[in-house]
């Protein structure tokens, strides 16, 4: 999930999983992404030294993802699905 680019290492979005390496898994939510950005997860996860360009994960949760948990709702009338799945958290 990471790859080293001009300005320093980028996380690169893996959907299929193919690529090589260790990888680190994020909920496919934009608050997710922010808080693990703000957390440092990224580079904890993957080992590398300093920040992680999320530019590219940005722009592939943003690219067909709904943004909100009443846009995922499963049934009309019905829980949202974000509110009955449990959610792991870093204890960190």
């Amino acid at each position: 999930m990471a790859e080293v680019g001009r300005a320093g290492p980028v996380a690169v979005p893996d959907p299929r999983r193919r690529q090589p390496g260790r990888g680190a898994w994020l909920h496919p939510d934009p608050a997710c992404l922010r808080l693990a950005e703000r957390r440092r997860a990224f580079p904890r996860a993957l080992r590398v030294p300093g920040a992680l360009d999320t530019s590219a994960v940005q722009a592939h949760l943003s690219a067909g993802q709904p943004q909100s948990a009443a846009q995922d709702m499963t049934d009309a009338g019905s829980v949202p699905r974000q509110a009955t799945e449990g959610k792991q958290v870093d204890p960190s």
